[in-house]
C-alpha cells in the first residue's frame, strides 16, 4: 500500500526535503496534497511533477497563476487561508506533514486531528501556541503525532520499546548556533546574513535565525513537555556543537539512551513518513573508524537570553508560550528585515511578555487571541 502524504508547507525546507524522500520511494509514499503561502512558482513545479490530488496556495492574489499553470492536469487548485483548514479535513490523505512555520501551521494540524489523520509534526509551533489543547484533541480522536525535528524523534526512538518504564529527565542537544562562544559586544553587530549561516543544518530563515538566538531550543524544550508528557525541570539543554548525538533520555535507573547520526533533516522526516518501518537509504554514515570528538557544554543563558525567556515561559505555563512564540516570529521577521538589531530581538521580546495578560487555562479562541494582541503590540514595538 502506498502511504498519501499531504505536505502543508511543501515549499519551504523541511517540504522539499519531504518531497525528495518520497520521490526516492515512490513504491512506498505518493505527494497528495500540497499547500504554500506565497511561493506559487516552486508549487506549481512541484505539483507537475508529483502530480498531487489537490494543492493550496494561501496566497489568494496568486491562485489564478496556479489554476492556469495547472490546467491541464487532474490537481485541484485551492486558495486562502481557510482552504487551508478545508483540504486538511479531506479524506484523501493518509497522514499530514505539519511543515508550515509558525503559529499559521495551528488550524489546519488540529483539521487533520479531528479528522483522525496521523500528524507527522515538524510544526514545533503547533505545541508551544496550545500544546494541552493539541494533545488533548489527538487523544480523543486516538490520533498519533510523531515528531519530525531531529531532537524529538530521537527522544521518540529511544522509548520505543521503553514501555512503562520511568523517565528521569531528557536532553536535547543544541548546536549552539554560528554564534557559539560570542559576547553580547560582538552581537550587537550581527547581520542577518551572518545569523542565517548555521554551521552544521540546512534550514529555513526562520528556524535558523531561531537557532542563532537559541530561541529554538525554548521552543523545543516547550514542545518535549508536551509531546512526552513531561515536567519541565525533566528537561534539560545541553549544547553539542557536533550535532552527532540529536538528543538522549535518561531513565530512572541511570541508563542514558541516544540517538545519533549525521545532521540531516531527510532522515527524521523519512522515519515519521515510514513509521514503525525504517525504511533502507542512501544517506552518508557517520563513520566511528576517523577520529571525532563530540564535547558538550552548558548553553550561555546570559548572552542568549532568548532560552531563558522560553525556559520562563515554559515554567510559567498558560498563555504564556503562545505569547513568547508571537513576539519571537515578529522579530524574527524584523530581524531579517533589517528593522531591528540583533540583540533587539530579545529586548523585544521580554518586553511584551511583561505587558501581556496571562491566562492560567486558556480556551482556544484565548489562545487565538494572545496571539493576535502580542502580534500586534509586538509590531507596535518595532513600528512595522
Amino acid at each position: 500500500m502506498v502511504k498519501r502524504i499531504a505536505i502543508f508547507g511543501s515549499t519551504g525546507s523541511i517540504g522539499t526535503q519531504a518531497l525528495e524522500v518520497i520521490a526516492a520511494h515512490a513504491d512506498k509514499f505518493s505527494a497528495e496534497i500540497l499547500t504554500a503561502h506565497s511561493n506559487h512558482e516552486l508549487l506549481i513545479e512541484q505539483a507537475l511533477k508529483f502530480n498531487p490530488n489537490c494543492v493550496v496556495i494561501g496566497d489568494e492574489t496568486k491562485y489564478k497563476l496556479v489554476k492556469e499553470a495547472l490546467a491541464n492536469t487532474n490537481t485541484k487548485v485551492f486558495a486562502g487561508e481557510k482552504a487551508l483548514e478545508e483540504v486538511a479535513g479531506l479524506d484523501c490523505y493518509d497522514m499530514m506533514l505539519a511543515g508550515i512555520v509558525g503559529f499559521a501551521g495551528l488550524k489546519p494540524t488540529l483539521k487533520a486531528i479531528e479528522s483522525g489523520k496521523p500528524i507527522a509534526l515538524a510544526n514545533k509551533e503547533t505545541l508551544v501556541v496550545a500544546g494541552e489543547l493539541v494533545m488533548q484533541k489527538a487523544i480523543a480522536n486516538r490520533t498519533p503525532i510523531i515528531p519530525v525535528d531531529s531532537e524529538h524523534s530521537a527522544i521518540f526512538q529511544c522509548l520505543i520499546g521503553e514501555g512503562r518504564n520511568s523517565i528521569e529527565k531528557i536532553i536535547l542537544t543544541a548546536s549552539g548556533g554560528p554564534f557559539l562562544g560570542r559576547k553580547p559586544n560582538y552581537l550587537v553587530n550581527v547581520k542577518k546574513e551572518h545569523a542565517l549561516q548555521h554551521p552544521n543544518w540546512e534550514m529555513g530563515a526562520k528556524i535558523s535565525i531561531d537557532s542563532a538566538t537559541l530561541m529554538n531550543k525554548g521552543l523545543e524544550m516547550i514542545e518535549a513537555k508536551w509531546l512526552f508528557n513531561l515536567h519541565p525541570d525533566q528537561i534539560q539543554v545541553i549544547v553539542h556543537p557536533q550535532s552527532i548525538i540529536h538528543s538522549m533520555v535518561q531513565f530512572a535507573d541511570g541508563s542514558i539512551k541516544s540517538q545519533m547520526g549525521l545532521p540531516d533533516m531527510k532522515l527524521p522526516i523519512q522515519y515519521a513518513l515510514g513509521f514503525p518501518q525504517r525504511i533502507p537509504s542512501t544517506f552518508p554514515r557517520y563513520d566511528f573508524k576517523k577520529p571525532h570528538t563530540l564535547t558538550f557544554e552548558e548553553p550561555d543563558l546570559k548572552t542568549f537570553r532568548n532560552l531563558a525567556l522560553a525556559i520562563e515561559a515554559l515554567n510559567k505555563g498558560g498563555n504564556w508560550p503562545c505569547i513568547l512564540n508571537a513576539a519571537n516570529e515578529i522579530a524574527v521577521y524584523a530581524f531579517i528585515k533589517n528593522r531591528i538589531g540583533f540583540l533587539d530581538m530579545t529586548t523585544v521580546i521580554e518586553d511584551v511578555l511583561t505587558k501581556m495578560k496571562f491566562i492560567e487555562k486558556p480556551t482556544l479562541q484565548e489562545y487565538f487571541d494572545s496571539d493576535g494582541q502580542a502580534r500586534a503590540y509586538t509590531a507596535s514595538l518595532i513600528r512595522m
